[in-house]
């Protein structure tokens, strides 16, 4: 089936632009939390990949490389337990991140989340949570509106 998407950011100006509100407060939480853009950037890659988002992951990758996350870190993204090229904020970020992409099990999730507790403070682990948040908004805008990825 070939359906004609809407894309709902220029349909619905005054929402989109809510949301891109919302989303520069969460960038000005996560840099007045300490966080790294390079670690805000992983984050928004691992839950654009998560979600299937095609645009989001050009733009977000293009960005994690602008902030000095290396190429191997973007190459295994999706196997980071796997690897030993992420550090301790790295996979609690990464940890985060998907289980507020995927809402999984009560005690995955309660697991998940002490184990990334020990690894931030209580503004460092807000700030992620929001990050996760932001994109997995902006994911859904994206992949519904099927936001073209430009050569």
């Amino acid at each position: 089936m070939d359906t004609v998407h809407i894309h709902i950011d220029n349909q619905s100006r005054a929402a989109y632009q809510a949301l891109v509100g919302v989303s520069t407060a969460v960038a000005r939480t996560a840099r007045e939390a300490g966080l790294t853009r390079s670690l805000v950037e992983l984050v928004n890659v691992r839950v654009s990949q998560l979600n299937g988002c095609p645009s989001c992951l050009e733009v977000h990758n293009r960005r994690a490389l602008a902030a000095g996350v290396t190429d191997k870190q973007l190459a295994t993204l999706s196997v980071w337990r796997d690897t030993e090229l992420f550090d301790e904020q790295e996979q609690a970020a990464l940890r985060l991140a998907e289980i507020t992409t995927t809402l999984p099990d009560h005690d995955t999730m309660e697991r998940e989340y002490a184990r990334a507790r020990t690894a931030f403070n209580d503004d460092e682990l807000s700030a992620v949570i929001w990050v996760a948040t932001a994109i997995n908004a902006f994911n859904r805008v994206s992949i519904l509106s099927r936001h073209p990825v430009t050569p």
